[in-house]
């Protein structure tokens, strides 16, 4: 690990600042960042970490739940208001990693890294959610711009995330035995935003979502009305852990087992 200057802002002002430094990283949950920074593979000339400014917290309201950017994926998982809310959150959030993982990642750490694998940007996509910075607010369409890419400007920090309450949702992965990274997760939703359909860990380009699996779930909400359609393996991954032909078929299959589980 190289030596950097470390510093803790009591605001986000004060964050925002130090960030105009194009060396310096921001540091929320540090899954990501204190990995690479041991291997050395990153070099900033200060680490700003976020955690005293004051964006952890869960509060719903007006038929919106509203996630602090520093807020724990156990926190998450844990929130009895999620849970009521929208479930398949609270559950989202209790099958990431592991508990070291889950005690320590957030919710904005993740969204600003986004991990082609991640499973949180499936949330944010399929129910149309809006991620909030210091600056401005990013509709989930917009938000990400590819793999470990998204419309965040350089020092821009995310305070909240806002997700819609949907009538029903559910999201369902094949993890990766040994990471619990998703190879493929899908995420279902049908309210506010109409019907969307969320897919993570299948495709190069990072979290998409499948119109064929929307257009066919707007005119029937049921396992049974996606027979038949198929996702083009040609824009997916292919690794060690499975072809690009088995992550097309994986696609489906979650699809199907997380509309049964929206009911």
């Amino acid at each position: 690990m190289y030596e950097f200057a470390y510093q803790k802002p009591a605001s986000v002002a004060d964050a925002v600042k130090l960030l105009a430094d194009p060396e310096a990283k921001p540091l929320a949950g540090g899954m990501t960042l204190i990995p690479v920074l041991k291997q050395r593979l990153n070099k900033p000339s200060m680490v700003v970490d976020l955690a005293r400014l004051g964006l952890a917290g869960i509060t719903v309201a007006n038929g919106t739940v509203t996630i602090g950017a520093m807020t724990t994926h156990r926190t998450v998982a844990q929130s009895a208001e999620v849970k009521r809310a929208i479930p398949a959150l609270a559950a989202l959030a209790a099958g990431i990693g592991d508990p070291a993982v889950r005690y320590r990642g957030t919710i904005g750490g993740s969204l600003a890294n986004n991990d082609p694998t991640a499973d949180y940007p499936a949330a944010v996509l399929a129910l149309g959610a809006t991620v909030r910075t210091d600056r401005r607010t990013i509709p989930a369409d917009q938000f990400f711009q590819g793999m470990f890419a998204t419309a965040l400007e350089a020092g821009e920090i995310i305070t909240a995330v806002a997700f819609p309450v949907p009538e029903a949702a559910a999201y369902v992965k094949f993890p990766n035995p040994a990471s619990r990274y998703a190879m493929v997760g899908v995420f279902v939703a049908r309210g506010p935003a109409g019907v969307r359909v969320a897919v993570t860990g299948a495709g190069q380009g990072g979290v998409f979502r499948h119109t064929g699996f929307e257009q066919a779930l707007a005119k029937s909400w049921s396992a049974a009305a996606l027979e038949g359609v198929a996702t083009p393996a040609d824009d997916l991954n292919s690794d060690i852990h499975g072809s690009a032909a088995y992550r097309a078929h994986l696609v489906g299959v979650m699809a199907k087992r997380a509309v049964a589980a929206a009911g």
